[in-house]
């Protein structure tokens, strides 16, 4: 007999929702996690880097106020301490939903050990073994070390540590041009530190549209961070000096590596519980089962796409499959993305090029906030909507880059998930004046050229004739 009828190892997003939600189903339930509760999202990812953000945006629209009218008198100062201040008492407010005597006030047994695997279904945590029916593993990631020569041996930050610092970096030199770095390096550029952000790759945030990421480069200069792109980052020295492909040198005061994340799969004694694996991740199926059929895996340890909200979504598919026996598939068309610098950018769906690439035929719908009157009443605003629709008019992708882009996408998730047309998202009715204007405006767009093309006109003068 098992110990548990449920085992789930790991604290984070993922690992808490299955916890939970199993527990009161009736369950009985063991959570593992040697770390803190609330995972990486909680205590050095989203929820810091938002507050972190949140700061920036002040300090960006005092500076900026008299555009409005609004005069400060003698400038202002950011005072640090209480930016970070903020941020931790962010993490303060949130943390009791993720805390241990919540969990198990929902009679979850919450073992605070690393749980390593010793047999298909048994666990070895703190000096003792634990054995459960199902076993669901969340462990997540981390932040990847580049094979830089002689990184390991200067002192960096990465988002695990970049919130503990307590003065303001006087040079933050920022390694990684996808959303990490290029929100961490936008929020402290507008704090005042001076920034530097380096891509090796042709281009700041790759995955993304490059009409999109075009509005997001040009923020970033111009609001301080100095932008290198195409340049590579090839040895490192005391006491924080990099070495650039191209030869330069490159002193900072910090060094934020932000060039990727791995799994967090060592020491699970995953070959021992016959689960299979490689080092991007643990292998699962469309159910989100590992080799290991009595094991379910989800999250970044997977290897998939590493957001919080995706953990929490396959969560809820886990509890599908253990709890209900519902044959229950993780479907990834309509995953949405978020970058939180400003503009915002925000993706679901397939992109121009990913539409491409397919061979899809497609059409593109676009509008710019430059036209949205909310946008133009809040000072004007920079960015655009670009849906990509199939050759029968159903939404198969959206990219925003704007204001609130994070919240906009959330109807074309829906469009992209249900498979709604152009005609259903352009007449939707929405309150004015919103920037939600802008994506209903994008789908109308497409109709535009055929609905007042001369072969209409013609038409509509001979309907107008008639009778009503």
């Amino acid at each position: 007999m098992s110990d548990f009828d449920i085992g789930v190892i790991g604290a984070g997003s993922g690992g808490l929702s299955v916890a939970a939600g199993a527990s009161q189903l009736g369950l009985n339930v063991a959570l593992f996690e040697a770390h803190e509760m609330g995972g990486d999202c909680l205590n050095f990812g989203c929820v810091p880097s938002k507050a972190l953000i949140a700061a920036a945006e002040a300090a960006n629209a005092v500076r900026h106020a008299d555009r409005f009218g609004i005069v400060v008198p003698g400038g202002f100062t950011v005072d640090y301490a209480k930016v970070k201040a903020h941020v931790k008492g962010a993490i303060a407010a949130i943390a009791p939903h993720d805390s241990q005597a919540r969990f198990e006030g929902l009679g979850v047994t919450v073992i605070r050990a690393h749980a390593s695997f010793v047999g298909p279904r048994e666990v070895e945590a703190g000096g003792k073994r634990y054995t459960a029916r199902k076993w669901v593993i969340a462990t997540g990631s981390r932040a990847s070390r580049p094979p830089i020569p002689g990184l390991g041996d200067i002192p960096y930050l990465t988002n695990e540590t970049i919130f503990d610092l307590d003065v303001a970096p006087s040079h933050l030199v920022v390694v990684g041009g996808g959303a990490i770095g290029c929100e961490l390096a936008h929020a402290y550029a507008r704090l005042g530190t001076w920034v530097t952000l380096l891509e090796a790759g042709p281009s700041i945030l790759a995955k993304e549209d490059p009409e999109a990421v075009a509005y997001v480069r040009d923020a970033l200069i111009r609001d301080g961070v100095y932008l290198r792109e195409n340049i590579g980052v090839v040895g490192a020295e005391a006491p924080g000096t990099l070495i650039l492909a191209d030869g330069n040198r490159l002193q900072a005061s910090h060094v934020l590596v932000a060039a990727g994340r791995v799994p967090n799969i060592d020491g699970l004694g995953l070959d021992a519980a016959g689960i299979a694996h490689t080092p991007k991740g643990i292998a699962i199926d469309a159910r989100l089962r590992t080799s290991n059929r009595d094991v379910l895996a989800i999250g970044d340890c997977t290897g998939g796409p590493q957001f919080t909200h995706v953990a929490g979504w396959q969560a809820g598919i886990a509890i599908k499959n253990l709890c209900f026996r519902i044959p229950a598939k993780a479907d990834f068309r309509a995953i949405p993305r978020a970058t939180f610098t400003e503009p915002e950018l925000a993706q679901v769906g397939m992109t121009e090029a990913e539409a491409k690439a397919a061979g899809i035929d497609f059409r593109l719908a676009r509008w710019s906030f430059h036209e949205n009157d909310r946008a133009t009443a809040q000072g004007g605003a920079h960015g655009m909507a670009k849906i990509v629709a199939d050759k029968k008019g159903r939404v198969i992708g959206a990219t925003i880059v704007g204001p609130h882009a994070g919240e906009l996408i959330h109807a074309w998730t829906i469009a992209v998930e249900k498979r709604l047309t152009l005609a259903s998202m352009a007449g939707t009715i929405v309150p004015y004046p919103v920037l939600g204007e802008v994506g209903k405006r994008a789908a109308g767009s497409s109709f535009a050229p055929k609905l007042f093309s001369p072969r209409t006109r013609k038409l509509v003068r001979f309907l107008f004739r008639l009778p009503i």
